[in-house]
């Protein structure tokens, strides 16, 4: 094929304004990006007025500043870099808007740069997990491992830099990922970080620079506590130092800090050094320091200070309760109860060298020591880390009345949206932006609601209207239940195979040895399936169509029942991206009821039909279940559709792209719609046996049980 020609500035500048045509002014026009594309060679340039093209259909002034910087970033790199940098500039734009967004694109070198250490580095999303795993293997409270701005950790969540370049190997980028993590597991699991410490810094006439000091010290006493209980790791510090830090430590710095290795030494020594240390020999932080936020650690500090001791003295209390109740038993099978007193239970101090204190405790029964509880052994494992030591009056059994926990204000879920908290408790999903071919992070907030349920006569009607049909598809079900398969190629069996029996022919005519499996036999195979229903619950259900779609939910349920297959059934809907939701009406633990039966006579048409998202949550959902076939079978009466901007093409590939994840996780998609036009984007996106169009509604009962029958068998 003949290559073409490059496109000359005038042909350019045609084709830009056409594509930015709101973006431009009598005193901006097209004519310099045009004269900078056009020393591209063609394929470049399409390239270029693709992505331009399809930045226009979200922001015109973005597709010009792209047009505009597009000469820059193909200085730097080649067309996959560019269309990375294209593509974060627009996730920018999504996220925190406008102005972002074009900074981004003016950061092309930038941008090239950061690519090249991307290509060596190391992203945390790939191996938290493996650093959570690995300090859970240590002792101490479990953490879990984030991305974060800063390197630090609360005591609940160690922050990591969310990307690490630092080494041309990624061997040696996850070492200093795992030193940081340990580092900061150090701070909490020997003291560094107690309430009293953190508020004695916070207290200081200097609290920062303070602060800067005692972590200094302290990394001085941590590592030798890491040298003592894990060489292997202290010898990796030990090499990443040599490599990245800069040895320039006064020898009166390590006269100074000579107590601090001691195997006694604690974070009070730190606190003694700390008032006769010149700030004038401290050394620059270490490459796996991190930094220490006082306010926001000893915020999360103080309230679970408090959260353990409530858990303490409640566990304490109900054990005292489970073991005077045991006693009474015990005494009055003896005859003898009035006189009779239970011997208090208390926490005693015992020696642990294991332990950063070199102590823990014990339970007693009087003087008689009992085994301690799973619950309380942590919470006491806790508190011990928090403060040193168990308060006396934290070994108080809580009183009458004390049993519950103090629980968090839970907001109306009718009202959960209008407020500036409408994502607190929400999912949040990517969606598909098939125009940059790229997804949108975290687009989508989706809220799982209850139905309200009606309890009404309509489950009742349903199935008096449908008498015939129900004992018709109850016998049809039974009949899937006993249903026996016939295996062929059986080594022994009630009947011959005849068509193994003339491939074993064959073979002995061929010299082969004749095979034994030429017999059929009939098997009862256990039925193992999993199908999760997906109910349109949009506007446009409004009237017969509704009335349809619990009818045929009722009558599935029914039949479901006498089958015995686990199901589940979430309605969905919801109004532009912020708020999409999924009505529960069945979970998969949860049994066919009365309830279930009312939130089905509840269902109601709610705003929009936003589908890609609830396919993702669903799908999770399903995932979770154990099953050898798992169905997700979509009921609706119409197209993708969202206010304004999910409508068209953009929908149904977004719908595409969420059903193609799901078969990726072992799920089979199956949609049963109403749909007169469902021809024209139901195949693309389910493909062309994945679907059914039922033309009159008021079969939808008998057609879609009859559907169900044959997925599964």
């Amino acid at each position: 094929m003949e290559k073409q020609s490059p496109l000359n500035a005038e042909q350019m500048e045609d084709r830009l304004e056409e594509l930015v045509d709101a973006a431009l002014s009598s005193r901006r026009t097209a004519t310099e990006p045009a004269r900078q594309m056009a020393t591209f060679e063609r394929e470049r340039q399409e390239f270029i007025l693709h992505w331009v093209s399809a930045t226009a259909k979200s922001n015109s002034e973005m597709a010009y500043q792209l047009a505009a910087h597009a000469h820059e970033a193909f200085n730097h790199m080649d067309n996959n870099g560019v269309e990375a940098w294209i593509i974060q500039a627009m996730d920018l734009f999504d996220n925190k808007g406008l102005t972002a967004g074009i900074a981004s694109l003016k950061e092309a070198q930038q941008f090239a740069r950061h690519r090249q250490q991307c290509v060596t580095g190391l992203a945390l999303e790939d191996i938290s997990a493996v650093l959570e795993n690995f300090i859970h293997g240590l002792d101490g409270r479990l953490l879990r491992v984030e991305a974060g701005e800063h390197c630090y950790t609360d005591t609940e969540v160690v922050y990591l830099p969310s990307f690490l370049g630092l080494f041309p190997e990624r061997e040696d980028n996850f070492r200093l990922y795992k030193a940081m993590a340990v580092h900061q597991w150090a701070q909490t699991w020997y003291g560094t970080l107690r309430a009293e410490h953190l508020q004695a810094m916070i207290s200081h006439g200097q609290p920062g620079t303070a602060l800067r000091h005692y972590h200094a010290l302290e990394t001085v006493r941590l590592d030798a506590c890491i040298e003592r209980e894990l060489p292997g790791m202290f010898r990796d510090m030990r090499r990443l130092r040599s490599q990245l830090d800069t040895p320039k430590q006064d020898d009166r710095w390590q006269q100074f800090t000579q107590i601090l290795r001691s195997p006694y030494a604690t974070a009070d020594d730190s606190r003694s050094l700390l008032l006769e240390l010149d700030h004038r020999i401290i050394p620059q932080a270490c490459c796996y320091q991190g930094t220490m936020i006082a306010d926001v650690t000893l915020a999360v500090i103080n309230q679970r200070i408090e959260q353990d001791k409530h858990k303490l003295r409640i566990a304490l209390a109900r054990l005292k309760e489970e073991l005077e109740d045991a006693d009474s038993s015990s005494w009055s099978q003896q005859g003898d109860v009035s006189e009779t007193e239970v011997a208090p239970v208390k926490l005693r101090k015992v020696a642990a060298s294991d332990l950063p204190e070199n102590f823990t405790y014990e339970l007693e029964l009087g003087d008689t020591p009992i085994e301690i509880p799973p619950d309380v052994r942590s919470t006491v494992a806790s508190i011990i880390q928090d403060l040193g030591a168990i308060p006396d009056d934290y070994l108080v059994a809580a009183g009458q009345g004390s049993y519950s926990m103090a629980t968090q204000p839970s907001h109306d879920p009718d009202d959960v949206w209008k407020g500036t908290y409408h994502e607190e408790g929400a999912a949040l999903y990517n969606e598909w932006d098939h125009a940059r071919q790229h997804y949108r992070k975290n687009w989508c907030v989706l809220r799982e609601r209850d139905v309200h349920p009606k309890f009404d006569d309509f489950a009742e009607k349903t199935l008096g209207k449908h008498r015939g049909l129900v004992k018709s598809l109850r016998r049809t079900f039974e009949a899937l239940r006993g249903e026996d398969k016939l295996m062929k190629k059986q080594p022994y069996g009630e009947d011959i195979d005849i068509d193994a029996l003339v491939e074993a022919y064959a073979d002995v005519s061929s010299g082969l040895e004749m095979s034994d499996n030429v017999f059929t036999k009939m098997h009862k195979e256990e039925r193992d399936i999993a199908v999760m229903f997906m109910v349109d619950m949009s506007g446009s259900t409004k009237g017969w169509i509704n009335d349809a779609e619990r009818e045929t939910l009722i009558l599935l349920c029914e039949a479901l029942e006498t089958l015995g297959d686990r199901y589940a059934i979430y309605g969905f809907s919801g109004m532009t991206r912020k708020r999409c939701e999924l009505f529960r009406i069945k979970r998969f633990d949860e049994h066919y009821s009365d309830d279930v039966r009312a939130r089905i006579s509840g269902i109601l048409p709610q705003d929009y039909t936003r589908m890609g998202v609830a396919i993702r949550h669903l799908s999770r959902l399903l995932h979770e279940i154990e099953a050898r076939t798992k169905l997700l079978i979509t009921l609706s009466d119409g197209k993708p559709d969202d206010y304004t901007d999910y409508r068209g093409e953009y929908g149904i590939e977004d719908t595409r792209q969420a059903l193609f994840e799901a078969r990726r996780d072992g799920i089979h998609p199956f949609c049963i719609t109403i749909d007169d036009d469902a021809e024209e984007y139901l195949p693309h996106m389910y493909g062309a046996v994945n679907y059914v169009v039922i033309n009159d509604v008021r079969k939808l009962p008998l057609k879609v049980s009859d559907i169900y029958r044959k997925l599964t068998t």
